[in-house]
């Protein structure tokens, strides 16, 4: 018996399987996920955004504005949410608070040494310095950021996963104004990490919650602003809390948090809503950034837990 197999026979939820051999629910067992996680999604709704890198792109009210936050936001959404505060704090303010008009006028030559000594992790200023080169070069030559999206999405592809492949490669290959100190960019250049592709199995969580927030306009998070793309397109952004949390009750049976995981979720979740399947990340995710779920049983925060019934852990 496998892992996976283990693991599904293992979870009360798990009853039988369904294409390509994603853990399916019986229907009865949908249900009670159905209402636990809508419980969870009234719960952490719009008070909480000061917990979440979205909390910037709120703070702006012109689309085109939320569109660059959005990018440089979601670009450097790793780490403890403090320090990603932090870091997007201090871009902005080097961009004077005016994103786009600070975008579209971005001289890599004049403009790159204003975030000199800029450090979030393992990417610098360079790296920032080319991720809104980058985003001009988009403006420049589709109109927006959407737009050059847009030229990789196809609506009869199953996901975003060929839309991103194409985004990302098509980003990479953009000019660098030799920020790097090469004509071409470098393979260890720290901006690629902004760009991962389901290619190489990444599950692309950055990308995907830059997606989220720019497709989604079911509620009050997120800003729908991308018309073009259909919602029940988009995959869940995978992070170490959702596969975490996932796992417990009965979303994935994975144990790798690669594209294939995203995708198991996310197939799963459309059962659920299947024109929505992304509305409850982040509520989930509040789970563990709010560390209300921790890797180990605490039977204190377990008792509490709005959805400790379908949990195997609680």
């Amino acid at each position: 018996m496998t892992t996976k197999q283990s693991f599904l026979n293992k979870h009360p939820l798990n009853t039988a399987k369904h294409r390509d051999d994603i853990p399916r629910m019986a229907e009865t067992d949908m249900q009670k996920l159905r209402r636990r996680l809508e419980r969870l999604y009234a719960t952490y709704d719009h008070a909480f955004l000061s917990s979440d890198p979205i909390e910037f792109v709120h703070r702006f009210k012109a689309k085109r504005d939320r569109e660059v936050v959005g990018l440089i936001a979601s670009s450097l959404a790793y780490g403890r949410v403090d320090t990603i505060k932090r870091s997007i704090q201090r871009v902005l303010e080097i961009m004077g608070w005016k994103p786009y008009t600070f975008t579209v006028n971005f001289d890599p030559a004049k403009d790159g040494r204003l975030f000199s000594g800029f450090k979030h992790r393992f990417n610098d200023g360079r790296d920032i310095s080319c991720l809104i080169y980058f985003a001009r070069q988009m403006i420049e030559g589709y109109g927006s950021i959407g737009a050059f999206f847009n030229k990789g999405y196809k609506p009869v592809h199953a996901n975003i996963k060929e839309a991103l492949i194409s985004f990302s490669e098509r980003t990479l290959a953009l000019d660098t104004a030799g920020l790097y100190g090469t004509e071409r960019l470098p393979e260890r250049a720290g901006v690629r990490f902004f760009f991962p592709s389901p290619a190489a199995k990444s599950p692309c969580k950055r990308l995907n919650l830059y997606l989220r927030w720019m497709v989604r306009s079911a509620d009050s998070l997120d800003f729908g602003l991308w018309k073009g793309i259909n919602p029940s397109k988009l995959v869940i952004p995978l992070d170490t809390h959702i596969a975490r949390i996932s796992g417990y009750i009965g979303l994935t049976g994975r144990t790798t948090p690669d594209w294939k995981m995203a995708e198991e979720i996310t197939e799963n979740l459309k059962r659920l809503d299947p024109s929505d399947p992304v509305k409850y990340d982040f509520a989930l995710s509040r789970l563990g950034i709010l560390e209300e779920c921790r890797r180990k049983r605490d039977a204190a925060r377990c008792r509490s837990c709005l959805i400790k019934d379908i949990c195997i852990i609680a």
